[in-house]
């Protein structure tokens, strides 16, 4: 196991949690030692949820290793079940208790419940969170879907959103939405919100709408060579795929693709923007396979944006996702290492990322604006406010979330350039008040103004300048120095290898701004 500050993945048992999380009336009763019970944290602090997970664990400690652990579970699951009266159990070990090796699900068996308890084989250490929670849902999907008859109306069940997903909730409306404009009704949405009785009716559908492909595409093929459900996919996210997502279900459906796009704004927003602040960005995407392949479609296509790097954490997907950047001409970067992660997007120096709270991180060390686009998340990612990414409602809020962070990095960088202007500087008020008026300095001058922190990333590209070009041996004036400062920083290094090189040539060993400029309009041509 990695321990790391942030990881993108957490171990199979997580995803069972989140699978469980969701549901109501199910419980899991999880063998596992002191420790292990954090996960509680991550649906009560970060979601928000108002109530604990539905988990009961063993919690053994070190002085039960050497008696009847297996006893500790058995009394777990009659204690839960007795409680908590769920119409489903669910079981399995966490990662340590794994080693023990128990068996939770033999041991279940023989306490003959009066209700399903479906066991878990979740290994560990080979697989992780996104794996757990398709092979949870799978799992009860098998154990409890039976065909019966069809809905007489066309119905859909909606498969994938559970807990901790990224704006899951939500995009359960706006699907919704999106399939009554097409007079499709609603079976079942599983796991969000539903129960053990409900995945039970999962076979009176016509058509699953595979929502998140990471959770639940191993239930839609078991569905589909099982209970003959056909299943998209398309993952409507984007005004494209949204189109392409209508076209799919009608067909299978065979009804007529209605769309009512009159809250559509995201196109015309697109185009009406001054493209400083968009044509031609280019932008960095990372988090998972599913958010990835839709959102490197928005950004060229729909937003003009050029995509300089590509990649996914879940191992899962690797081949898909390595498809989808050798068509954008690039490599793909597959790993769940944040290190690896950070070193590809300094090496892309890209204007934006789009990524996961992980990204986000590293943007702020990078000085990169960031919008985060998948899980995982923090709190700030869970709105009490109603903001898909799927459908036409999801693409405005996907337009407002990508271009918020280039305007204001812009803003950010309009102030750094102008911050020793005697009207911005330090001491100054602020001059958009009526009857502004600079405070005196003594002198006459405005203070020099304090320069702002550099991030990791520039410092590092400066020292990689000064040891390729012989900085030790150049003066850098104070005036070029300043102007320098000006140039954003994933093109400052470069500028400064350019201009010591451009300087070096002719055996100039004072730099000035006149050199600087000099060596721009030589590299220019």
């Amino acid at each position: 196991m990695k321990l790391t500050v942030w990881t993108y993945e957490g171990p199979p048992h997580v995803g069972a949690m989140r699978v469980a999380t969701a549901m109501k009336g199910l419980h899991y009763v999880l063998h596992a030692p002191q420790g292990d019970t954090y996960a509680d944290l991550l649906f009560t602090m970060i979601e928000r949820r108002g109530h604990r997970p539905p988990v009961s664990y063993t919690t053994f400690e070190g002085r039960d290793l050497g008696e009847d652990t297996a006893g500790l579970f058995k009394r777990a699951c009659q204690d839960a079940f007795d409680r908590f009266q769920p119409q489903a159990l669910i079981v399995g070990a966490s990662c340590t208790a794994e080693l023990i090796q128990d068996d939770p699900g033999g041991l279940a068996e023989t306490m003959n419940l009066p209700v399903p308890v479906i066991a878990l084989e979740l290994p560990s250490y080979q697989r992780k969170e996104n794996f757990g929670t398709d092979e949870t849902f799978y799992q009860l999907v098998k154990a409890l879907a039976q065909p019966v008859e069809k809905t007489p109306e066309i119905t859909a069940n909606l498969i994938g959103p559970l807990a901790l997903g990224f704006r899951h909730r939500d995009d359960i409306e706006e699907i919704k939405g999106l399939l009554y404009d097409m007079g499709i009704g609603i079976n079942v949405v599983a796991p969000f919100d539903a129960t053990p009785h409900d995945l039970t009716r999962l076979g009176a559908a016509h058509i699953n709408i595979l929502m998140y492909p990471e959770h639940a595409e191993t239930a839609a093929r078991h569905m589909e060579r099982v209970l003959g459900i056909p299943y998209t996919k398309t993952v409507p996210i984007g005004v494209g795929a949204t189109h392409d997502f209508v076209a799919e279900v009608a067909r299978i459906c065979g009804v007529a693709p209605k769309k009512d796009l009159s809250r559509l704004r995201q196109p015309w927003w697109s185009k009406s923007v001054d493209s400083t602040y968009l044509t031609g960005k280019r932008v960095f995407i990372f988090g998972d396979a599913t958010h990835v392949q839709t959102a490197a479609r928005i950004a060229r296509d729909e937003m003009g944006f050029e995509v300089v790097g590509i990649g996914c954490y879940n191992r899962e997907f690797a081949r898909p996702i390595r498809q989808l950047a050798k068509d954008f001409g690039l490599e793909a970067l597959i790993s769940d290492d944040y290190l690896e992660v950070e070193k590809a997007i300094e090496d892309a120096a890209p204007e934006m990322i789009l990524g996961t709270q992980m990204e986000r991180h590293i943007g702020k060390r990078l000085g990169i604006p960031c919008a985060v686009i998948s899980a995982p998340v923090h709190v700030q990612d869970f709105p009490a406010r109603y903001s898909p990414q799927m459908g036409w409602e999801g693409a405005n809020v996907i337009f407002d979330t990508w271009i918020h962070p280039l305007v204001m990095g812009l803003e950010e960088h309009l102030l750094a350039m102008f911050r020793e202007d005697f009207e911005f500087h330090d001491e100054a008020g602020a001059s958009h008040h009526g009857g502004h008026s600079p405070k005196p300095v003594e002198g006459g001058q405005p203070p020099a103004a304090a320069q702002p922190p550099r991030s990791i990333s520039e410092a590092k590209m400066d020292e990689e300048a000064a040891a390729q070009t012989g900085t030790d041996v150049m003066v850098w004036l104070a005036d070029a120095e300043r102007e320098l400062k000006k140039i954003p920083f994933f093109v400052r290094g470069k500028a400064r290898r350019n201009t010591e090189k451009f300087a070096a040539e002719r055996g100039v060993t004072e730099i000035s701004v006149d050199t600087l400029y000099e060596a721009k309009a030589h590299y220019a041509r």
